[in-house]
């Protein structure tokens, strides 16, 4: 008999209540299989980011289990939450980049904190650049770059350490529609390489040109989830190809 796979991601009856007594999740049961790619979506105060902040430890949970990767996180002490992070990837809408630093500084900081040897800094920060279509950039800084261009520096920097989970709050909230549509597209094709990604956005119109699950928050509830389509919504033809992102991207 073979055994059932756990999820990537597991959250059981979980209740996050912050001190001014606002119920951000209420009773929040929610699985995602290794490998998927989903959508949080809801309007601003639904729970999408707290849900995120649980799963990053920035936050606790007031009741109930979660469970990332096999791991409780429960269990996790103080001490232990930097290397808990280090199987995480995590973009902000807000890129939250050094602006004295070069994007090269800016990607290598998870390695660098981690003592990872600089030979192995430098490869791995040149190859997740080249994922992303900046790697010429590398010597520039952050404001020498586009609002966009920015955006995939810090998906750039989430995926240097090889995560198993990507997790990402409105990565796109300050992007217009095509530079949004592109950022998606390279989050999809870490999905596609076995990424676990989870993606909270308000944008249903760009979501829905995706194949991906989406589930609804209202009030710190899961109200509702939208299975994977049968076929993806969006045209082939728009993939965009990472080796020339930065040369179509005006600056």
């Amino acid at each position: 008999m073979t055994a059932t796979a756990l999820p990537m991601i597991r959250f059981q009856n979980v209740f996050k209540r912050y001190p001014n007594g606002r119920e951000a999740l209420i009773n929040l049961s929610l699985d995602v299989a290794s490998g998927e790619m989903v959508f949080l979506t809801g309007h601003s105060g639904a729970g999408k980011s707290t849900l995120l902040k649980l799963l990053a430890l920035i936050e606790r949970p007031t009741r109930g289990s979660l469970v990332v990767n096999g791991q409780n996180l429960a269990t996790v002490n103080r001490s232990k939450i930097p290397a808990y992070r280090r199987q995480l990837g995590m973009v902000f809408q807000d890129h939250k980049l050094l602006a004295d630093r070069s994007i090269f500084d800016n990607v290598s900081l998870p390695l660098v904190v981690a003592n990872t040897a600089p030979r192995d800094v430098a490869k791995r920060v040149r190859a997740a650049l080249d994922q992303v279509g900046l790697l010429k950039y590398e010597q520039a800084r952050p404001v020498e770059l586009s609002t966009g261009e920015q955006q995939r520096v810090g998906l750039a920097r989430a995926v240097v350490t090889k995560p198993p989970l990507l997790i990402a709050d409105e990565p796109t909230g300050n992007l217009d529609p095509d530079l949004s549509l592109e950022v998606m597209n390279i989050f999809r094709r870490f999905q596609e390489v076995g990424v676990t990604v989870l993606i909270a956005s308000h944008n249903v119109q760009l979501i829905e040109h995706f194949k991906a699950r989406r589930i609804h928050l209202e009030g710190g509830r899961l109200i509702e989830e939208f299975p994977v389509a049968e076929q993806p919504l969006f045209d082939p033809a728009r993939l965009i190809d990472t080796a020339h992102l930065a040369d179509r991207e005006s600056t």
